[in-house]
């Protein structure tokens, strides 16, 4: 299994708007082969940090997905919102930060 760890904190204030964009992304994710989970958390005492917690069935799975139409356009909604992102993908023998 491959783990997906993807952190974004939006513009202040732009967490709500960021969770709500997010929604249709996690629907359509969790139907792709591969997918174990995907899941979204905030902090609480920082509503304007997300969270993406996900588990693939491989890293072939992750590429795919990340070449998904419905990845490209939240990406593309986000890029006005987002302050900063960081990627980790979690193999069994590493970690990649992208």
């Amino acid at each position: 299994m491959v783990y997906v760890i993807a952190h974004l904190r939006a513009h202040a204030g732009k967490g709500d708007e960021v969770a709500a964009l997010a929604a249709p992304l996690i629907e359509a994710t969790r139907q792709e082969d591969g997918c174990i989970s995907y899941d979204l958390y905030r902090k609480i005492t920082e509503p304007d940090v997300l969270v993406f917690v996900e588990t693939w069935k491989s890293r072939a799975a992750v590429d795919a997905h990340f070449i998904e139409p419905h990845l490209k356009a939240f990406q593309a909604a986000m890029a006005d919102l987002l302050a900063e992102v960081r990627i980790e993908v979690v193999h069994p023998e590493k970690v990649e930060v992208i």
